[in-house]
């Protein structure tokens, strides 16, 4: 099996790039080691619960004992199936701030800056806004792309109570926090079209596949081979055997931002004294990969409701049964929802030029794992800092391609951490105690009104923050001149020919939000890099808050 690209993992950048070398008559083979996401547990939107804590579709990843969070060990899901981690993952989707990606170009990543990524995030969109997004700018968005991008029903109320308290504590409320003005609150985005998960493997890599365009192989990727220079294949491992997939043009790593530094490190491409600490031979040394680890911590604020009108009524098997019969039967109803329908945007403190706190508002208190809260009918809001300055890494344990990678985020570990998440928890409350939402709670759940002063809420946070599940980062895009760079502004890894990185370890700096979206834009972008053409930019210009040097909101 050989083709004129090989691209390591089927995830949100690499089906996107396998699609579009294809649409541009390349041969391309996608190599990946999980299997199919046929099945309930994957396509409804409802049970997102259930694959990012299943082996099968998961590689099950945990940090190192985090030294600031008392020695606590983080899940670190990361898509293992068709599809990668958009086939596990909440399907929020959010696009991040347009002054990410002119801050990317600031920091040597020249040519993602928001006008020249706009365009791809508008080619690869269908988003389907309706009479919901009354007042936003549909030029911003793309109406044609692969991608369906929708919005919830809202028929919960609390969901336009949350809104509207947004809007009572101050805040604007934004028709579309994709277009041109991030900040407020209003209606939340999902890949999500007729009632079905739409991630990278249905919108990309299975109409890719079944046009005979695109070949996956059922493979687990060891390393690239690399003689005299070049990536000429990928060494896998299939059925017991070690054989080579070999790449006429370039290899492509696109294998998230975990298993991307592992891989090029496992081939030679790291941090020299690291690698030889591990015996493997030196190819390029690059003290970048596997440094620059970043993601997004979250608290769940959670309130006890004072009526029955969460989704608790439904938290048991009998009800579990019902809604998944009902989406299975008919692709509609609760089943059909992430159930993420409400968010919001805000600025921490005057000073602070765009939005630096997420809000992803929720009808019933939960976790992640499925674990519901205690005290019966609850609802929730996920909230936490975007842009925080701790940064980890992701290095070897050893040379063997099966052992996993050893993963140290180093959170909490800059005091404007804890200072950022003091706010939100305070700006939180604040939000809550308006007249739209003051009469739902009952009482605060956690953090619970009795912690107040920076200590307790401290030890609350020391004890509860939690992963996002946006780690990014670990293979930086620079200038070739940068020595932590990994990989230059068209997504060559510097050192080397014939090889690229494209994925979320390329971002040099997190995005506002879930990092689906831009990770599928970096595949759509890296596309047009390998083909040798660019969209032109675009001259639409994003709303910042005119008041931001003086007013928190």
């Amino acid at each position: 099996m050989t083709a004129d690209y090989v691209i390591i993992g089927s995830g949100s950048a690499g089906s996107a790039m396998a699609a579009r070398l294809a649409e541009a008559g390349k041969s391309v083979v996608v190599i990946e080691e999980g299997g199919s996401d046929a099945g309930p547990f994957i396509q409804m939107p409802a049970a997102l619960s259930y694959p990012m804590n299943m082996k099968i579709y998961d590689w099950g990843f945990q940090s190192e004992p985090e030294p600031h969070l008392g020695g606590r060990r983080l899940a670190t899901p990361r898509g293992r199936v068709i599809g990668g981690s958009s086939s596990i993952n909440g399907m929020v989707y959010v696009r991040g701030h347009a002054r990410d990606y002119d801050t990317w170009d600031e920091m040597g990543a020249q040519g993602w800056s928001y006008a020249d990524v706009l365009p791809y995030f508008q080619r690869m969109e269908n988003w389907h806004g309706g009479a919901d997004a009354t007042g936003a700018d549909s030029a911003f968005r793309g109406h044609s792309g692969p991608l369906h991008i929708t919005r919830g029903p809202r028929h919960n109320p609390l969901f336009n109570a949350f809104i509207e308290a947004g809007r009572q504590a101050g805040y604007p409320v934004t028709p579309d926090y994709n277009g041109q003005a991030q900040e407020g609150f209003g209606a939340m985005e999902a890949t999500i079209w007729k009632g079905q998960r739409w991630s990278a493997a249905n919108a990309y890599l299975k109409p890719a596949i079944k046009a005979g365009k695109v070949r996956l192989l059922r493979a687990y990727a060891r390393r690239v081979v690399i003689e005299n220079g070049r990536a000429i294949g990928v060494e896998v491992e299939r059925g017991g055997k070690i054989e080579v997939i070999p790449a006429a043009a370039e290899v492509i790593v696109a294998a998230s931002s975990i298993n991307s530094p592992k891989i090029l490190m496992l081939s030679g491409i790291g941090p020299a004294a690291h690698l030889a600490e591990h015996g493997i031979a030196l190819v390029a040394d690059r003290p970048g990969v596997g440094a620059n680890l970043q993601d997004h911590l979250e608290i769940y604020m959670q309130f006890q409701a004072a009526r029955p009108i969460t989704l608790y009524k439904y938290w048991n098997l009998w009800g579990k049964a019902m809604i998944g019969a009902q989406w299975l039967f008919t692709g509609k109803g609760l089943g059909a929802s992430n159930q993420f329908e409400a968010c919001g945007f805000i600025r921490s403190k005057a000073g602070v030029e765009y939005p630096d706190i997420q809000y992803h508002f929720l009808p019933i208190a939960v976790r992640y794992d499925g674990q519901a809260a205690a005290g019966g009918h609850g609802f929730q809001v996920h909230t936490g800092p975007m842009r925080s300055k701790s940064r980890g890494s992701v290095t070897l344990r050893s040379a063997d391609p099966r052992e996993a990678p050893a993963i140290r985020f180093n959170y909490m570990s800059e005091p404007s951490d804890w200072e950022d998440f003091r706010a939100a928890i305070r700006l939180t409350r604040e939000i809550f105690a308006q007249p739209a939402m003051a009469g739902h709670v009952k009482a605060e759940i956690q953090p619970g009104l009795n912690l107040q002063s920076d200590d307790e809420l401290d030890s609350f946070l020391r004890e509860h923050v939690e992963s996002a599940y946006h780690p990014c980062g670990t293979c930086r895009m620079g200038a070739a001149s940068d020595p932590m760079a990994v990989v230059d502004p068209e997504c060559r890894v510097i050192g080397v020919e014939g090889l690229r990185v494209a994925d979320s370890s390329i971002f040099p700096q997190v995005t506002n939000g879930n990092l689906n979206g831009p990770s599928i834009m970096t595949g759509e972008k890296a596309a047009d890099h390998i083909l040798g053409r660019k969209l032109p930019k675009s001259n639409l210009q994003p709303m910042l808050n005119p008041n931001w040097r003086t007013a928190q909101r």
